[in-house]
């Protein structure tokens, strides 16, 4: 029985009658996966399960996060034709998906001036069952995967607040919480940052708050003492093109979910020497 990750892809792709890629003889093959743009390179760790899982031997020419121009060579290819062309396709949707959110992860990185304490992370909007590797591209393009799951850290949302209230979320919070894990409370206004930092949480996300918003907040915590002693996250509707606009903002970390699900696929291509 198919049990493992890998398998599941593999299975999803292969079906259980595959005539495509048997309709060749099975031949030993030599063939190339390239970049046919620039980009920044993510995925090799996935790319290289799937490519020992069918007996085919690569030598590889570069590694997660290095600069990628059109028509590098990633990897050589030495291996049966039909082993060759069933993993093509699995093997470049890792490769082209993961490539592009490591390379608009650097494109957002280099935004921030290079003097600046602010960091660029990425959010749990992930697709289901690809988050570990969307993480890892993010870490590939020099950005921070913040946490991987929920029992990482504790973080008290907008619904928490609307079920029990901020205060008695924190103080729940705090009661459960192992020594290992950072509590994070996710506020909108002034007052709710203050209560926050005053409860010696550990980070404070402004969500939705405007640039304006934000520097008011921050303001308002360095006029009680208390901005040095949380670490200040600043999220939601943060891209690309309009990072621009936040990096001045005295924050530790800038969470975008739009360096994933606002990727874009890098062109990459295996072909077959002849």
């Amino acid at each position: 029985m198919i049990t493992s990750r890998l398998e599941d892809f593999i299975e999803e792709d292969l079906g259980y009658n595959d005539i495509s890629c048997t309709l060749v003889p099975d031949n030993p093959q030599k063939a190339v996966i390239f970049a046919k743009e620039k980009c920044v390179l993510a995925g090799t760790d996935i790319a290289k399960e799937i490519l020992d899982y069918f007996g085919i031997q690569y030598e590889q020419h570069f590694n997660d996060g290095d600069f990628l121009g059109a028509g590098d060579i990633i990897y050589d290819l030495d291996g049966d034709a039909v082993s060759i062309l069933r993993a093509e396709r699995l093997t470049l949707n890792f490769l082209g998906h993961l490539s592009g959110i490591a390379t608009l992860t650097r494109k957002c990185v280099d935004i921030i001036p290079k003097h600046s304490r602010t960091k660029i992370a990425a959010t749990r909007k992930t697709t289901p069952g690809l988050r570990k590797y969307e993480k890892l591209a993010v870490i590939a393009g020099g950005g921070d995967p913040h946490r991987f799951n929920l029992s990482d850290s504790i973080i008290i949302k907008d619904n928490h607040r609307n079920i029990m209230g901020l205060k008695s979320a924190i103080l729940e919070a705090q009661k459960r919480t192992s020594f290992t894990q950072k509590i994070e409370v996710e506020v909108e206004s002034v007052d709710d940052a203050l209560i926050a930092a005053k409860m010696n949480v550990d980070i404070i996300m402004l969500d939705n708050m405007s640039p304006e918003e934000i520097i008011d907040t921050i303001s308002a915590l360095q006029a009680e003492g208390l901005r040095e002693r949380v670490i200040i996250e600043i999220s939601g509707g943060i891209s690309q093109d309009n990072l621009k606009d936040f990096v001045d903002i005295d924050a530790d970390i800038i969470s975008m979910g739009s360096l994933i699900h606002k990727s874009h696929w890098i062109d990459i291509s295996l072909e077959i020497k002849k």
